[in-house]
């Protein structure tokens, strides 16, 4: 019998040891891949430009995984050596609190959770097991511990003044070769990176209006109102009801409005992306995601949403996976640029990776010049490219994030 008791305990270690080990490695590992497939050709002209460009992604789920976003990874897609490879300047990273067993793209209930054991798993303060808002502010806690160890290469932007002081660092680190000397690359200083949160379902605010108060001052600038199952605020475009903005969520979103938080169109169902789009008082965003003219996906954009958005004088973020773009190939991802560029304009394209989304692409975020190639390829001229990379997304950034009266 104490034999057997003592099997059972180092069972029990062996289990826990896995558990609390490599398994939340692992699990990011499995699911957030590199395809392997052959990446296109990229020219000089391409490297050239993009070397010029002040590059914004929208989306990526870095801080859901325990690991250090200072240093290169050996798994996912985003971290800040190969942000500086990529020649990122501001990544808006999501807080991902929730997400069901289960999961899928046309109907999920929200009465499970696959959060929660990662939350156990990976260690996380025992706070937050249990409460969806603390989750997201301990990734807040997650980023600013980062950015203090950074030595000055990753910078929190919260308001316009530091966008500027971002965009001023950067534009001094950059020393171009003498007039004359053969073109190779820019050489650069000390260019930081920005980051920048937001939150994908505010599920999170735990039905409590309050709590938006407490992530808005954590730094949080950006929310989507659901993600993949039906909430206090509004249907998703992955749950049963799918219906529109509920009462409460109409109050959140006059609230963020109000405090400077942009209003994320993603995951929201058709019903809830029209009643946005006409009670919107500020730009909207679509921050990562495709269109359903090159992707018939139920949760892309129809042509009605696309120009809806663009009445609000938002931006669209173009996603680099599958169910985006319908391929991982980046020159699928400019095809669906090119369709909403032609529908109301190349001021209302955007980049929105859903890298360490749970997503397999073709390449990480180090190798974004393939994106700038596929869009060169697609005949958008270095103008559009430079708009869609991160200019369009920077003018929409810059206003939304400023509180407003409604004057």
């Amino acid at each position: 019998m104490k034999r057997l008791a003592l099997i059972a305990f180092a069972i029990l270690a062996l289990a826990a040891g896995i558990f609390f080990g490599p398994a939340p490695a692992w699990v990011e590992a499995s699911m957030n891949r590199i395809d392997g497939k052959p990446l296109i050709a990229v020219s000089d002209h391409a490297r050239r430009l993009h070397a010029t460009l002040t590059i914004v992604d929208l989306h990526a789920d870095t801080l859901l995984w325990r690991r250090s976003v200072l240093d290169w990874a050996n798994r996912g897609h985003v971290d800040l050596p190969r942000l500086e490879a990529g020649n990122v300047a501001l990544q808006v990273f999501s807080s991902v609190t929730k997400t069901p067993r289960g999961l899928n793209y046309d109907r999920n209930v929200p009465d499970t959770d696959n959060v929660t054991p990662l939350a156990i798993a990976q260690l996380q303060p025992v706070r937050t097991w249990n409460s969806l808002a603390e989750r997201s502010l301990w990734h807040s806690t997650k980023l600013d511990r980062a950015v203090a160890a950074s030595q000055g290469e990753l910078l929190k932007v919260a308001d316009p003044k530091d966008l500027d002081t971002l965009l001023a660092i950067r534009k001094d680190a950059v020393r171009w070769p003498t007039q004359g000397a053969p073109y190779s690359t820019p050489v650069r200083g000390r260019a930081p990176v920005g980051a920048m949160l937001s939150i994908e379902g505010l599920h999170d605010l735990e039905g409590k209006a309050e709590n938006l108060e407490r992530l808005h001052a954590a730094g949080f600038r950006m929310a989507s109102l659901t993600h993949f199952f039906d909430d206090e605020l509004a249907g998703s475009m992955h749950g049963i009801a799918k219906g529109g903005v509920t009462p409460f969520g109409r109050g959140i979103v006059r609230r963020m409005e109000a405090l400077g938080m942009i209003v994320d169109v993603a995951h929201c169902s058709h019903a809830c992306v029209a009643d946005l789009i006409a009670m919107a008082r500020r730009p909207l965003v679509s921050s990562h995601g495709g269109v359903q003219a090159t992707c018939k996906v139920n949760r892309n954009l129809t042509d009605d949403e696309i120009r809806g958005i663009a009445r609000t004088g938002g931006v669209i973020g173009v996603g680099y996976w599958d169910a985006a773009v319908c391929d991982t190939s980046p020159r699928a991802a400019a095809k669906a640029m090119r369709h909403i560029r032609d529908l109301v304009g190349i001021e209302y394209v955007g980049l929105g990776s859903d890298f360490d989304g749970s997503t397999t692409t073709r390449f990480d975020t180090s190798q974004l010049v393939q994106i700038t190639q596929a869009m060169l390829d697609e005949g958008f001229s270095d103008d559009d490219v430079r708009a869609a990379m991160g200019g369009n997304a920077l003018r929409v950034i810059r206003a939304g994030i400023v509180p407003w009266s409604g004057g």
